[in-house]
């Protein structure tokens, strides 16, 4: 016997747990919109089952069987209480595509099918759609209304990046880093990455010297050639100019340049290959210092011929440029040497690094810093642009964040918070991390979700490896992609009633900060459906 009835996709459905959550019977989404639900699940036999939905276009919807997935930390153990559980085990997260119609049911489980629909094509109005689960002749419908709302969202404003690892792709699927292999696979997680609003991509000019170990190496991946002369050095922009084409092809609209030093204080130059006498080799890395005589002129030159290739390609305001990622304040006259040099080669360009002490921005070290969630109020009403971003140490205070074990509120919650502050862009550092902390070695994603018990499970990555060199998303890159689609409504509706009437409705009385919000899935719930309700009223 199955039963089964539809719930928000914002509940995680675990195996070993009856799901008190309420059920969803309607919702409703924009024109171009995509959103999904849940069909939760109970059998007490193993079998497979039959899954079809009616009442949707079927080139307009997408149906996934939600898998469990290992977590052997799941938290931190001086966490904050917002989490669903901290226990070591298995985690609902990936989502599994029900390719032929049927999905397997195990005896005495719970679980989910996520169902997600696109309006793009669809007709305004309401529709009744009929999710049936069948075994046999044993057949079980749910009904759901979805209105879609005659109206659209607009273009992303927001500037969106999860860092892109160019490598981890290359050593999972066992291709020579930028062979016709490895760019076909890169494309298929470009594009997939861009499907979820991620438009700012990390350009590796050189290795991004991120999450190595002081004095290790990640496998090489660098865009730029250089080659070393009797005159100084000969740069090459084919594979950037490739690389380019690729990501705009799959719709990128920002080029996040790599770091030019390294992270954590930017006392060296990052990984550089060059042509020396016929030879490969490497000219800079750790052995250099940052301030070393040698490379501050190698900058110089290639700054010049990068910025040259910039404006050939049209691409000048749709960059961005790093010094070192996360420095301490105590690293603090080492990073502004470094800040100073970058912004001395590249006039005009902004320069954007994650950092949270408001004194580099004070003492006139960045212009564009992007601090932690958590400490986003020292900024404001200073910064000309708001950005933020989270990693695994957002995890404390109730910020934001996308581990397995949080509600999946805790995650969508921040598209509407930045629409609040009026943040211009979001920075977070694993779209595709599959190594193990310091990039020491590879893991299997499917089994190590925590880069070797080093950072909370879901912090590394949001999608996992699938056959053919496709990516297989999380429901974890959903919920955020609804959060960002949150924000574009709520932007929609400004344009229709101003900001100052837009808060209204979308904040009320409630205290609504980064720091502190109402949690749960049915404020969220309520939140999108007033602001969609207030479009329909004022198009």
């Amino acid at each position: 016997m199955i039963t089964s009835r539809t719930v928000s996709s914002l509940e995680k459905i675990f195996h070993d747990s009856e799901p008190t959550c309420a059920s969803l019977s309607e919702m409703s989404m924009l024109g171009n919109e995509r959103a999904s639900f849940q069909l939760a699940y109970f059998s007490d036999e193993d079998t497979h089952c039959g899954i079809s939905v009616s009442g949707w276009k079927p080139e307009n919807m997408k149906i996934y069987k939600v898998v469990e997935i290992n977590s052997d930390m799941p938290a931190y153990e001086d966490s904050d209480f917002y989490f669903l559980r901290k226990a070591p085990g298995l985690y609902p997260d990936m989502l599994e595509p029900v390719e032929d119609g049927t999905f397997l049911v195990e005896k005495g489980h719970y679980g989910s099918i996520w169902i997600e629909l696109d309006a793009s094509g669809e007709s305004a109005g309401k529709h009744d759609l009929f999710v049936t689960v069948s075994k046999g002749k044993e057949t079980v419908t749910n009904v759901i209304t979805v209105d879609v709302i005659p109206a659209k969202l607009p273009a992303q404003e927001l500037m969106c990046t999860m860092w892109f690892h160019c490598d981890c792709l290359a050593t999972y699927y066992k291709v020579d880093v930028f062979s016709e292999e490895h760019w076909r696979i890169i494309e298929n997680y470009v594009k997939n990455a861009a499907a979820h609003g991620i438009n700012f991509i990390l350009t590796p000019l050189f290795t991004p010297p991120l999450d190595t170990e002081v004095g290790g190496e990640r496998p090489t991946v660098q865009l730029v050639d250089v080659k070393k002369t009797k005159d100084g050095y000969e740069f090459g922009f084919d594979r950037l100019d490739r690389w380019i084409d690729m990501c705009k092809r799959c719709g990128i609209k920002y080029f996040e340049m790599s770091h030019l030093f390294t992270q954590w204080g930017a006392e060296h130059a990052p990984k550089i290959i060059a042509e020396v006498d016929g030879e490969e080799k490497r000219i800079f890395g750790w052995e250099t210092d940052a301030d070393s005589a040698e490379y501050c002129d190698f900058l110089r030159r290639f700054a010049a011929a990068l910025t040259a290739f910039i404006d050939k390609k049209g691409i000048r305001n749709f960059c961005r440029f790093h010094v070192s990622d996360e420095p301490s304040l105590e690293q603090y006259e080492t990073y502004k040497k470094r800040a100073d040099i970058i912004a001395e080669i590249f006039p005009g360009f902004k320069v954007i690094d994650a950092l949270s002490d408001i004194e580099f921005f004070d003492k006139g070290a960045v212009k564009y810093p992007i601090p932690s969630e958590d400490h986003v109020e020292d900024f404001v009403g200073k910064v000309d642009e708001i950005w933020t971003y989270y990693c695994c140490g957002q995890h404390n205070k109730d910020v934001p964040n996308r581990f397995f074990a949080m509600p999946s509120a805790r995650n969508r919650i921040l598209g509407a918070l930045l629409y609040k502050y009026n943040a211009v862009g979001f920075l977070q550092w694993g779209y595709n991390f599959w190594y193990s902390q310091f990039s020491k070695h590879e893991i299997d994603p499917f089994t190590v979700t925590d880069a070797g018990k080093a950072f909370p499970s879901g912090d590394a990555f949001v999608v996992y490896p699938g056959e053919n060199g496709q990516p297989l998303n999380s429901l974890r890159l959903k919920v955020f992609y609804d959060g960002l689609q949150d924000f574009a409504a709520m932007r929609l509706l400004e344009s229709l009633v101003g900001r100052e009437k837009a808060l209204e409705i979308i904040v009320r009385d409630d205290e609504f900060s980064f720091l502190k919000y109402p949690h749960g899935s049915s404020y969220l719930i309520a939140l999108r459906e007033r602001v969609n309700q207030a479009i329909k009223e004022n198009i």
